[in-house]
């Protein structure tokens, strides 16, 4: 029987450029709001933190130094 990736968190890889899937999935969860991001809209994440980010304003905030 073959899985289904729906409704599954992917893990990644960030890279600067784009990110590798490590493990099927088809969605990533903010490092902020906690909400679902489907890979198809991930458009921000912090490589060095290599954690996901559902918008440019909660990817500002979270890298802004305090």
């Amino acid at each position: 029987m073959l899985m289904s990736n729906t409704d599954r968190p992917a893990r990644l890889h960030y890279l600067a450029n784009g990110f590798r899937v490590l493990t099927p999935g088809d969605h990533v969860v903010c490092a902020v709001s906690g909400a679902r991001i489907p890979l198809e809209d991930l458009r921000y994440w912090d490589v060095m933190g290599q954690r996901a980010f559902a918008s440019a304003t909660l990817a500002t905030e979270a890298l802004s130094p305090q």
